[in-house]
């Protein structure tokens, strides 16, 4: 790329080193051409010169300077074996100029860390397809989270998407099957949580209750609903977080006693019913958001096989919900 680019960080990015998000977002660029480019004052964070150690924030904008060549349209990256290829384009649920969704599986990173090799942002190289770059994250689920996600094809569009996820013009609907059954069925949970342990790494992070003055302390909000139950035994909940905290879901289904199955971080004291696999039970069914070119658009993404597994040994039938925003509708 051979002209100078502002990008925002977007809260797919989340808070992390400058030189990590420059190896992130422009994986052809070594370590030594980044920390020479910040060195020498070329890159500038907010209209300001930064260190290759210093942290970036999600609202914050980078001044990228003109980059070494990238591969032409359509070649891929030596790294990316054809299975690699094959398996990220699988997961496309939706592509147009300026917007692509995927169907992200359980148990795939949707970025790299310490112990992480396969993840979705490894895999963006071969979802460029008629562009000359690489699409753009704008939104993160968990490793373990299945399900919606949205990527920007163009800055612009990136920087269109960060922002409406942002400001919560996005409405998000989860599906979870959860121990025993809430009582009352339909709610919506409020408190305030923090973050502990993990410090970026989000495998290794957990949240907790806080208090309002707490350092860290942030608010969230959950809608629920009960979609349909198996006896006292397990529930499958259609859940819309109006806040967008890190495992704010697995968290507040906790906190009223009734944890996500599978989930290793978030416990209550129910039985788990017999016949279902030791998997989170998490799934980004639908998102509806704004698009760059006016409007709007939805994507809904099928169940996971292990939840469509469960949702059999349960008898619960996922015809019953055909619409997975009817539950929420104003």
């Amino acid at each position: 790329m051979k002209q100078v680019q502002t990008i925002p960080i977007s809260d797919a990015d989340g808070e992390v080193r400058i030189d990590r998000w420059f190896r992130r977002t422009f994986p052809q660029l070594t370590q030594g051409q980044v920390e020479k480019m910040i060195r020498t004052g070329q890159v500038r964070v907010d209209g300001a010169r930064v260190r290759a150690s210093d942290r970036v924030v999600p609202g914050q904008v980078v001044r990228v300077p003109p980059l070494p060549d990238i591969p032409a349209q359509g070649e891929r990256r030596p790294n990316l074996s054809d299975r690699d290829i094959a398996l990220a384009r699988s997961l496309v649920l939706h592509r147009d100029e300026h917007v692509l969704v995927l169907a992200k599986p359980h148990g795939l990173a949707t970025q790299g860390g310490t112990r992480t090799a396969q993840h979705i942002d490894r895999l963006l190289d071969a979802l460029m397809f008629d562009l000359d770059h690489r699409p753009r994250l704008v939104h993160r689920l968990d490793r373990d989270t299945s399900g919606v996600l949205v990527l920007g094809r163009t800055p612009d569009a990136a920087a269109f998407l960060s922002q409406a996820f942002r400001t919560r013009e996005v409405v998000k609907v989860y599906w979870a099957l959860v121990l025993g059954a809430p009582r009352p069925p339909a709610g919506q949970i409020r408190g305030w949580m923090r973050k502990v342990g993990g410090r970026g790494e989000a495998d290794q992070e957990t949240v907790r209750r806080c208090l309002q003055q707490d350092e860290g302390a942030q608010f969230a909000v959950t809608d629920y609903t009960t979609v349909s139950n198996a006896g006292q035994r397990a529930a499958w909940m259609a859940l819309r977080p109006v806040t967008g905290r890190t495992h704010q879901l697995r968290f507040h289904m906790a906190e009223i006693g009734h944890s996500i199955i599978g989930d290793p971080k978030y416990r209550c004291d129910r039985e788990v019913p017999g016949g279902l696999e030791n998997r989170l039970h998490l799934h980004a069914r639908a998102l509806d958001i704004p698009h760059p070119r006016g409007g709007r658009m939805q994507a809904v993404a099928p169940l996971p096989e292990h939840m469509v597994r469960s949702f059999g040994v349960l008898g619960l039938d996922e015809r019953d919900a055909r619409d997975p925003f009817a539950s929420f509708a104003d």
